[in-house]
């Protein structure tokens, strides 16, 4: 009885030290998660609710996945047949991890860039722009309302990009581009979760 219920915490307890892909093509893989402070990976239930949201728009997409941490959204995307993902990490073990888990999945076409988020954005972006973009930076440090507005300043959206925004519920400073258009709105606990889409000038 004792090794069951072992077993079964495990297999239940999926933000301590694993994530686990929910659907498409790695369904049910579990991909390692280094213990780092301030990391917080995205849970099952939001995971479910924001790809929901998402079902017509991942396949094909070139995906950011800015302040990456476990990688939870942009490896979710990568499963549901986006075309490209880039994953930005700042904490050094966080980004190693992230690389030894597309080896592990032997990804082609996602790679990890060891840099400050907000330092990446800043630059103006002369490739590919992105189609979905995931913005869930740590709680309390400012850094989202920064974060999209040099998404939208530097080139880093295609035309219609739809962008998934994950902040701390009591923040209500946050003011989207005056272009961004919020199509889905949850809060669960003590995160809001937010999709927006960027309209046309």
């Amino acid at each position: 009885m004792r090794n069951k219920t072992t077993k079964n915490k495990a297999i239940t307890k999926s933000t301590d030290g694993f994530i686990r892909v929910i659907s498409g093509q790695f369904r049910g893989r579990k991909l390692p998660v280094k213990d780092v402070q301030g990391l917080r990976p995205t849970t099952d239930r939001i995971k479910e609710t924001v790809f929901n949201w998402l079902m017509q728009d991942t396949r094909d997409a070139n995906v950011l996945d800015c302040f990456a941490g476990s990688g939870g959204l942009g490896f979710e995307a990568l499963s549901r047949f986006a075309s490209t993902a880039l994953f930005i990490e700042l904490d050094p073990s966080a980004a190693k991890q992230l690389a030894q888990n597309i080896a592990t999945l032997k990804l082609q076409n996602a790679q990890v860039r060891h840099t400050n988020s907000l330092s990446f954005l800043e630059q103006k972006n002369s490739n590919t722009p992105f189609d979905l973009v995931f913005v869930d930076p740590p709680f309390r440090k400012n850094l989202a309302q920064t974060s999209c507005n040099l998404l939208e300043i530097n080139n880093w959206l295609s035309e219609e990009a739809l962008i998934y925004l994950e902040v701390e519920s009591d923040l209500n400073t946050f003011k989207p581009p005056s272009n961004w258009l919020l199509i889905k709105e949850k809060k669960a606990g003590q995160v809001f979760c937010r999709l927006y889409q960027r309209q046309l000038n």
